[in-house]
């Protein structure tokens, strides 16, 4: 199974909210919906569903080192808009995700090692059906640099 097709199929996370600060309510979550936030404030076309974990109050996505969310804190724009809930792909959700609770943070990126192999390993326990697949393929690319992590912290 793809990743994505597994992602498509996944239920619809009712009734979540987030406590300002803190993002234990999103455990639940599978997903999160991404988009960089533009200089002016504006949401970048950019936007995704995408894997994550919660740590304290923080969340952490693995990312392709190319990709869109990584590029954007790279070129200094490290805040993004973060929708918790599972609605599908987003390109198929017709902006449905945008009504799921939200909140912004500030993105950076995670070199630290020892921190890649603690966050890998809640990623394992919380998508415990795929990580078999996929835990590999994280962890290969944050050890040769083709995927990073990224952290989200709410502001």
């Amino acid at each position: 199974m793809k990743r994505r097709s597994f992602l498509s199929g996944a239920t619809v996370l009712a009734g979540a909210t987030l406590v300002p600060g803190l993002i234990h309510a999103a455990d639940e979550s599978p997903l999160i919906y991404l988009s960089p936030l533009k200089s002016n404030g504006e949401l970048s076309r950019c936007q995704a569903e995408v894997w994550f974990v919660g740590v304290e109050d923080d969340m952490f996505v693995v990312t392709d080192a190319s990709a869109w969310r990584a590029q954007a804190i790279r070129q200094g724009l490290s805040r993004a808009q973060v929708w918790v809930g599972d609605v599908g792909l987003w390109e198929r959700s017709n902006g449905r995700y945008k009504n799921l609770p939200s909140l912004t943070a500030q993105g950076s990126l995670v070199d630290d090692a020892v921190t890649h192999a603690r966050i890998l390993g809640q990623f394992g326990d919380k998508y415990v059906d795929e990580w078999g697949r996929w835990g590999p393929r994280f962890k290969r690319g944050l050890a040769d640099g083709s995927r990073v992590l990224l952290r989200y912290q709410p502001v």
